[in-house]
């Protein structure tokens, strides 16, 4: 079982910065994928962007710009820098990992969430 845990949520005005991290563990051989994820009340989860293991970056359009996702894979971390955050940036923001990790005496894909995180942004 692969667990995650994400933190460094907060309450920051507008145009201000937060940076969260993504901490996996368990019985992992490897993370092929981190992505983060945000949902508003009332909305959909929203992709916010994805990081491949070899740190290719992939981010939406709302974010584009202004957010960095990186990750240290021998500490099985991911990190999401926010600069220039906006009052529509005000989220949950959960952490979601896939890969391969040890079930037993065999080898099983994994996906794993996090709790999440609360990000406000306030005018």
């Amino acid at each position: 079982q692969v667990q995650l845990v994400e933190s460094g949520g907060g309450l920051v005005q507008a145009g201000g910065s937060l940076k969260l991290s993504c901490a996996a563990s368990g019985s992992i051989i490897s993370i092929d994928v981190m992505e983060w994820y945000r949902q508003a009340p009332g909305e959909q989860r929203e992709l916010v962007g994805s990081i491949s293991s070899d740190s290719n970056t992939h981010y939406s359009d709302s974010v584009k710009g202004r957010f960095t996702m990186s990750r240290d894979n021998a500490k099985n971390m991911a990190y999401l820098q926010m600069n220039n955050l906006k009052p529509e940036d005000t989220a949950v923001y959960l952490c979601e990992a896939r890969g391969e990790a040890i079930q037993g005496k065999g080898i099983v894909d994994f996906r794993s969430w996090g709790q999440g995180t609360q990000v406000t942004v306030s005018l």
